[in-house]
């Protein structure tokens, strides 16, 4: 029986895939739910397990888009599953001692009878070689001479990297003073992902108004807490205490203090919410993903602690799914881990507004009339002033500061084992 495998709908709105690779060979024997293919959508990388075993016949190349219930592979269920000794002699027990010898004669047999099948297979013709990588055809050579050029100065785009006449037309010589240096150029197709992060970044800069605003936060209270409680929270929880948790709740604060922060254009309309669902901003191994902490409002450190935690090991393993980046009410990124001192974060629409986390530095501050060294980190809300006026966006960035510098009281209710949960 020919089972005819279509491509799965990864979510709403997505109406087509691309196959980002192949993770099978046209011919192979596949297991049912075995991986079969990466494909990509306009949000995530997803795989593609098989709908049964059998011999598998890919209809589609790696980086095809396909539609949503087009055919992509098929699946003969009929096929036995292949066994790696099933063409070998069985041994009794008196040849066991000579079992080697007898697989070596084997194969020594198959390799005289063969000998020129094998050398005619990889041994390329005198023609072949004329047109090995890097070099030039006859044609081409001429050019290039007149030219004054060599064939190392161009890529070529025949057969096995053969330079056509083409190429050499094609080529301009270097008006630059000659280096002797390596002076390629590669070229590759961005991934459907890619090339919706791409489209969705430049329409947030194209149809918001969209305006940074910045401050600064002084770490210490959260530094001494941290290096009180973290091992305890982490005995006993399995997470680390880390800086997220802390700025998740400080936004949740200021969320519901500022509520229009929490809100977005729809048409002529504010759609405000009463919920806080939290994108977090994570690079993984196809690019960047902002998975939804849903009702952040709800969790304490160690629930949010848990679940970012769960979130950033689902997108660095490409298990991450369309459900789960879809449908955040604010974003928080933290450019800091890669040691970005200030930046202006784009807003992830359709939210209006993206709170940015940068590395934590120690500099000179003035407190109580002295100067102290103390850990700053500078922080920008970047917001749609469509419908968050700057004094919104202002009160809201000095709410989550006086959170942040003041943890035990604004986040702790007072209680640091309590709301740590030791």
């Amino acid at each position: 029986m020919i089972l005819e495998m279509k491509v799965p709908s990864p979510g709403e709105s997505i109406t087509e895939v691309e196959i980002a690779a192949w993770l099978v060979a046209d011919g192979d024997y596949v297991e049912k739910d075995q991986a079969i293919a990466e494909v990509d959508s306009d949000k995530a990388t997803l795989e593609l397990p098989a709908e049964a075993s059998g011999t598998i016949t890919l209809k589609a190349e790696e980086g095809d888009a396909v539609a949503v219930g087009a055919v992509v592979c098929l699946i003969d269920t009929s096929a036995e599953k292949p066994t790696g000794d099933s063409d070998a002699k069985p041994v009794s027990k008196g040849d066991e001692g000579s079992g080697d010898k007898n697989v070596e004669k084997e194969l020594s047999k198959e390799q005289k009878e063969t000998p020129s099948k094998e050398v005619s297979e990889k041994a390329p013709s005198p023609e072949q070689k004329t047109y090995a990588s890097g070099v030039a055809s006859p044609a081409a050579k001429k050019v290039l001479a007149e030219k004054n050029m060599s064939a190392s100065d161009v890529s070529g785009t025949g057969k096995d990297g053969r330079i056509t006449k083409d190429d050499a037309i094609k080529a301009v010589p270097s008006m630059g003073t000659p280096t002797g240096g390596k002076r390629g150029v590669s070229r590759s197709r961005l991934s459907m992902l890619r090339r919706k992060v791409a489209e969705r970044l430049v329409t947030a800069k194209n149809e918001t108004a969209m305006l940074t605003t910045f401050n600064e936060v002084d770490m210490t209270a959260i530094f001494k807490i941290r290096e009180e409680y973290k091992e305890t929270f982490k005995n006993k929880h399995g997470v680390g205490l880390g800086f997220m948790s802390f700025f998740t709740l400080a936004a949740v604060r200021a969320l519901k203090e500022y509520p229009a922060v929490n809100s977005m254009i729809d048409g002529q309309e504010m759609v405000s919410y009463d919920f806080c669902d939290i994108s977090i901003a994570v690079s993984g191994p196809r690019g960047l993903m902002v998975p939804v902490i849903r009702n952040a409002e709800n969790l304490s450190f160690r629930g949010v602690e848990n679940e970012v935690k769960r979130l950033a090991i689902r997108a660095r393993d490409g298990q991450i799914t369309v459900d789960e980046m879809t449908g955040g009410t604010f974003t928080i990124s933290n450019g800091g881990v890669f040691g970005s001192m200030l930046s202006t974060p784009i807003i992830n629409p359709p939210q209006s507004a993206i709170l940015g986390m940068h590395n934590i530095v120690e500099r000179p501050v003035a407190i109580d009339g002295h100067v102290e060294i103390r850990p700053i980190m500078f922080l920008a809300v970047s917001y749609d002033h469509r419908i968050i006026d700057g004094k919104e966006s202002v009160g809201f960035l000095v709410a989550i500061k006086e959170a942040l510098e003041n943890p035990i009281e604004l986040l702790m209710d007072n209680d640091v084992k309590r709301a740590l949960e030791l």
